[in-house]
């Protein structure tokens, strides 16, 4: 017994070398085996949409998690690697995403950056719209708030899309998808921005809709100013379309008699209703003070400066709440220029000479009736009586040689009598001035050709 137990105690030790040499063979032996595994089990997936996969092999046994975005998808999965050679056993620790109700997405955009939150049906959608939103958005940063969920519309990914290109149009704001709803609200970039937004929610995927669109557009903004220094007319701002720019800018050179006309308009859509309707008499307002701004923002005139008579903003109050298209308010600020030191006759008839010369008084065709582009210039011949109390005036009307002369008569003697009444209802004394009409017998200029009888067509004033 005693020697029994001598040998088994010299054979116990040489097996730790067999079992150190076992180890180390079967671990060599398992390490690459567990590796092809799992090599093989993530090639059985490329085919698959998965989020967060993870596979762990212990021996031949595979350990999968992964967020599936349907069952289908998830069953197939896991069918994809069980089906993988060599593996014995599947510890399925996949899961289904959670499912969102409603599927709700939004874009938002402040002044430091775009948001895109909410929800996104697959890696790819999310993809795709984060990529959409950088190269819509020009280097804007674009913060990435969205979570993966089921329950997404059919065409989600293309209203997405579409809805990006909106954000890019936006000062501020933020637009929604709640499962098929879209709703929107903020200020837009530009001019015009609402009204492209509003053209691009037509093209919105089938069974899409517009639940709200508070979308808001920039301030529409038509300025003018007169400035007697500088004899010159500054148009800036905005007018609809090229044509309404030309309406604008002719009625303004036959307001402005003297003034250099400076046209720095820009077309654009988003003009309010009545915006010429408004804009034209409020030129004509303007044209009868001495210096002023017209600000038109959005329905709203706004006009200050200085008239060159008392009665002079009475009247123009007066044109003001008349003209206007209905929807329209108009905020008129206007005083009365210090009055300009008197002149001797001599002085006061250089004066309406200069005036005269640069500009003309017009009437209607074949008629008496004073046009209403001649306001600015009547005003300051107004101005100009007024600084030659002393002086005796003489109102003298012209016709060209066309038709008969006895109408021609008539007409010169009507239309220097509608001058002086003007002149006489803005205050001035109607026993200083005589109106005479001289018909054709006075040409300045040949009667042969439209040049010419435009020329001779006019109002002169004489100090007696």
């Amino acid at each position: 017994m005693h020697g029994l137990y001598r040998w088994s105690s010299k054979w116990w030790p040489g097996t730790i070398p067999l079992v150190v040499f076992w180890a180390i063979a079967a671990w060599t032996s398992t390490a690459p085996l567990e590796a092809d595994l799992a090599a093989r089990a993530t090639s059985a997936l490329k085919d698959t949409v998965l989020d967060k996969t993870r596979i762990e092999v212990s021996g031949r046994d595979v350990s999968f998690a992964a967020d599936a975005f349907s069952e289908d998808g998830r069953r197939s999965a896991v069918a994809a690697v069980e089906a993988v050679p060599g593996v014995r056993l599947v510890n399925d620790e996949t899961r289904l995403i959670p499912e969102a109700k409603p599927f709700v997405w939004s874009a938002e955009r402040d002044v430091a950056r775009v948001t895109l939150g909410g929800s996104a049906p697959l890696p790819a959608s999310k993809a795709k719209l984060l990529e959409a939103a950088r190269a819509a958005l020009g280097g804007v940063e674009v913060a990435d708030q969205m979570q993966m969920s089921r329950g997404a519309p059919p065409r989600f990914d293309n209203a997405g899309l579409l809805l990006v290109d909106q954000i890019a149009k936006l000062k501020e704001g933020k637009i929604t998808i709640s499962d098929t709803k879209v709703s929107l609200a903020g200020m837009a970039r530009d001019l015009g921005g609402r009204e492209a937004i509003a053209a691009a929610l037509k093209n919105l995927p089938e069974g899409f809709s517009v639940a709200a669109n508070d979308i808001k557009a920039p301030p529409y903004v038509f300025q003018a100013y007169k400035d007697p220094v500088a004899v010159t007319l500054t148009l800036t701002g905005y007018v609809p379309d090229n044509n309404v720019h030309a309406a604008i800018a002719s009625a303004a050179g036959r307001k402005f008699f003297s003034e250099k006309v400076v046209d720095n308009l820009k077309a654009s859509i988003g003009a309010p209703s009545g915006f010429v309707s408004a804009v034209v008499p409020a030129l004509g307002a303007l044209s009868r003070l001495s210096t002023g701004t017209l600000v038109a923002t959005d329905r709203e005139i706004k006009l200050s400066g200085d008239a060159f008579y008392d009665a002079a903003v009475t009247q123009i109050r007066a044109s003001l709440a008349r003209d206007f298209p209905e929807g329209w308010q108009v905020k008129a600020d206007i005083s009365v220029k210090p009055a300009a030191a008197p002149v001797d006759p001599t002085v006061c008839q250089q004066l309406f000479s200069e005036l005269l010369g640069r500009g003309k008084i017009r009437f209607e065709p074949r008629r008496a009736s004073i046009d209403q582009d001649s306001a600015g210039l009547l005003d300051r011949l107004i101005e100009t009586a007024m600084r030659c109390p002393s002086a005796d005036i003489e109102i003298a009307g012209h016709t060209d040689a066309d038709g008969e002369d006895a109408f021609n008569q008539a007409l010169s003697e009507k239309r220097a009598q509608a001058v002086m009444d003007y002149l006489v209802k803005a205050g001035l004394p109607a026993n200083r001035f005589t109106a005479i009409g001289y018909g054709s017998s006075q040409p300045v200029a040949s009667n042969d050709t439209d040049e010419g009888k435009a020329q001779n067509r006019r109002i002169d004033f004489v100090v007696r």
